[in-house]
């Protein structure tokens, strides 16, 4: 009886020494388990922190960028408008740098005088909104044939639209001004210093910068899928129907671009202008060019009561940037639109 009493405490210390060993060995594991865990989380958490930091200095770095970049670009704007309400005693002063003491609107009304506003803000409207149509429409059907078409020599007259481009304005205008000068003196009609010679230029295509609105054209119909075209070739539609009712419905936002891209194009043009028009009609950009001597010359009219300061150009000039600013605003959504829609990758 002892000796099996002493075989059952034996295995029973046996069977407590091995739960106990066991429960040590998990006890081991759920520790180091513990701690592998506590040390992915510690490293998941640098991770975690140094992409943070990372992103951080990233973003950072990119506003840093556009705000420097922006700067650069909207200073002189600033500054044109700080020049434009400050007063003569606030332009002479060195404190004064961009906030003006005292608002004044006396540059504005001098700048409208010498500018003869009225009349030229109405003529550059009509002169380039005019030439922009023109432009537009050309520069459409030249695209769409372009796109739409097969015909010998294609790749030929391409290479040529962007050669155009490529040469200087200066060179392109003497062949130019010559023709115009041997038709002038061939049919005794007077087109130096008219109109003439750019509107027919506009409506040739060989308007200012047409090549890019044809090339932005080009790039736009060939996003249209031809199926469309296709369709309506079964319905019976001619190619004009096709053009417009299929392909100038889903281009709106292109023509709008290629309008404002002409409308800029040619309300900032001199050289061209100056050349061909010669001054006979007064254009907002001409005037302003020629702003010291029409200053001069007013001031010279009404007894010297004013002497040229850069306050009087910075307004003149403001007043010359402001229709295109005020257009922008009221369109830019569907100018940025039209951007980006021009840089996607159709069938």
């Amino acid at each position: 009886m002892k000796k099996a009493g002493k075989e059952v405490q034996a295995k029973t210390e046996t069977k407590a020494k091995a739960e106990a060993e066991v429960r040590t060995e998990a006890k081991a594991k759920a520790e180091t388990k513990a701690e592998t865990k506590a040390k992915k989380k510690t490293k998941i958490r640098k991770v975690h922190n140094f992409k943070w930091w990372r992103n951080l200095v990233a973003k950072f770095a990119i506003y840093f960028i556009l705000i420097c970049v922006g700067f650069v670009y909207l200073e002189p704007i600033f500054e044109i408008i700080a020049k434009t309400f400050m007063s003569p005693e606030d332009i002479v002063d060195p404190s004064i740098t961009w906030v003006p003491k005292s608002l004044s609107l006396n540059n504005l009304k001098v700048a409208s005088q010498v500018l003869k506003l009225r009349s030229t803000l109405t003529n550059t409207i009509l002169w380039s909104g005019g030439l922009a149509v023109a432009q537009t429409l050309v520069s459409a059907l030249t695209g769409y044939a372009l796109s739409r078409y097969e015909f010998k020599f294609k790749g030929f007259w391409f290479v040529m639209i962007v050669l155009a481009f490529i040469i200087p304005t200066p060179v392109t205008m003497v062949p130019r001004l010559m023709m115009f000068v041997t038709a002038q003196e061939a049919t005794a009609i007077q087109l130096i210093g008219t109109p003439i010679p750019q509107i027919a230029m506009a409506i040739l295509g060989q308007g200012v910068y047409s090549t890019v609105l044809i090339l932005i054209f080009y790039t736009a119909f060939n996003m249209i899928p031809r199926v469309l075209d296709e369709a309506a070739e079964i319905d019976g539609a001619s190619s004009m129907k096709i053009f417009w009712f299929i392909v100038v419905r889903m281009s709106a936002t292109t023509i709008l671009i290629v309008f404002l891209f002409s409308l800029v194009w040619n309300w900032n043009e001199t050289y061209i202008t100056g050349t061909l028009l010669r001054g006979n009609i007064e254009l907002m950009p001409s005037k302003l060019d020629m702003f010291n001597s029409e200053f001069e010359d007013m001031a010279s009219a009404q007894g010297g009561a004013f002497r040229l300061n850069k306050a009087y150009k910075m307004a003149a000039t403001l007043i010359s940037i402001s229709p295109l600013m005020i257009l922008y605003l009221f369109v830019q959504k569907q100018f940025i639109q039209g951007i980006e829609n021009t840089g996607i990758t159709g069938e």
